[in-house]
């Protein structure tokens, strides 16, 4: 069925059969993921994968084709019709389940540790940089994988930005499935991960800037990032502490909860803050995460945790990480030269992310076992990577099969995460009994 002869009312009826065959089998993988000690969120990355062109697209073309139409004049995207509905819902799933993320962020924790939080994130962002660009170096001398209107710093810039990322997202959920919200490990690697994912994207934005030949929106990104996160907490927290009580009331048997204009309040400056980080182009995210760590702690923190939490999480986030894997295609690796390269990215971002990051945590005084599970943690990279080659393949920065790699080196070392830390905190080094 061609959605672009679809009239709006018919698209809608499109998204919602959509929607219904996504979280069905994002719920079928989990069954399967929980059995293999992985949590939910990492099925619905892979059911996102498993619905693209990797696998529906090979076993049953014209089925997926049916089901997710690609655009006629680029195969590797969805049609213009299908991403004008699923990729702004994906979003919003996205920035509503971050602003829960920013909420439950416990500011104090990092202040207490905040030696620990630097040292984590500095480890995890230059160790991971200096590998991939060293390896874009090699590889664009001596590969086809960056295209010729490519410069080698930019090369080396975005390989580098691209081993940083850590699935800030992705961890969030990880940390929240395994009970850590709160807690030091938790919130040392959300810290660590938050600047780490900022500077991933600052780094992009140069390059971007570069291809544009305009590096003013750089300047942009990186003054505005830290203009937004001071005007959030010297200015928003601060108000919000004032006019708290009259955002709430008290019900009828007596409990004080949120109004319903405290609620749309939230949700208005968790709307203001995804709009103003994207469009300085440090991605929806951050500014969502920011403003909900700037929400009062109380009635006002707990009923938004409440209210947005479940449906975000069972209906809305499934769509960003299913519509991130739907234009992946791990079938353009098909030779062992390109395997080969594949397994180079794959140990540059594990020796890169993982071990020093644990490195760090142990060089600033966390104890071994609290160090292992930060670093297995910090070395997941999940869909904020696909969010960020995506780019990189949509603005001609790499090529197809770089992105491939690029693909399968996310999906490998988020799978690793979840079972590593498990056994990690089951069988934690005999000087930590």
């Amino acid at each position: 069925m061609a959605t672009s002869s679809l009239t709006n009312v018919q698209l809608a009826v499109y998204f919602f059969f959509q929607l219904g065959v996504i979280l069905l089998v994002c719920r079928a993988v989990g069954v399967v993921a929980k059995r293999l000690g992985q949590p939910q969120v990492v099925a619905e990355m892979i059911a996102g994968v498993l619905l693209g062109p990797s696998l529906f697209g090979l076993l049953a073309p014209e089925w997926q084709q049916w089901v997710f139409p690609r655009n006629p004049d680029n195969p590797n995207q969805l049609s213009r019709d299908i991403q004008g509905y699923l990729f702004p819902a994906s979003q919003l799933g996205l920035a509503l389940y971050m602003f829960v993320v920013g909420m439950e962020f416990r500011v104090d924790i990092i202040r207490e540790n905040f030696r620990s939080s630097v040292a984590v994130s500095v480890a995890g962002m230059l160790a991971p940089f200096l590998l991939g660009a060293g390896l874009a170096w090699y590889l664009y001398n001596n590969t086809q994988l960056f295209p010729e209107n490519t410069q080698r710093w930019q090369a080396m810039i975005f390989l580098g930005a691209s081993l940083c990322i850590t699935a800030f997202p992705m961890l969030a959920r990880i940390i929240h499935y395994k009970g850590l919200t709160g807690t030091l490990m938790g919130t040392v690697a959300i810290g660590a991960g938050a600047i780490d994912d900022a500077t991933a994207w600052c780094l992009l934005a140069v390059v971007l800037a570069s291809i544009e030949g305009k590096f003013e929106n750089a300047l942009l990104s990186i003054g505005g990032g830290i203009g937004f996160v001071l005007f959030v907490l010297l200015v928003v927290r601060p108000l919000l502490q004032i006019i708290q009580d009259r955002l709430i009331e008290t019900a009828e048997n007596g409990k004080r909860i949120l109004s319903e204009t405290g609620f749309v309040v939230g949700l208005a400056l968790m709307a203001f803050g995804a709009w103003f980080t994207d469009r300085i182009d440090l991605h929806a995210v951050f500014g969502a995460f920011v403003v909900g760590s700037a929400i009062p702690r109380g009635v006002m923190h707990r009923d938004m945790i409440a209210r947005i939490q479940p449906l975000t999480v069972g209906l809305l986030l499934p769509l960003f990480f299913t519509f991130s894997g739907l234009n992946t295609r791990i079938g353009l690796l098909n030779s062992a030269y390109l395997w080969a390269f594949c397994g180079l990215v794959l140990v540059a971002s594990i020796l890169g992310k993982g071990f020093a990051c644990w490195g760090a945590a142990r060089a600033s005084g966390l104890p071994n076992r609290e160090a292992l599970g930060i670093g297995a943690l910090m070395n997941a990279r999940g869909l904020m990577e696909l969010i960020i080659i995506n780019i990189g393949l949509q603005r001609g920065v790499i090529s197809d099969e770089l992105f491939a790699i690029l693909v399968i080196m996310a999906v490998v070392t988020t799978l690793m995460a979840s079972p590593i830390f498990d056994l990690l905190r089951l069988n934690p080094p005999a000087s930590n009994r």
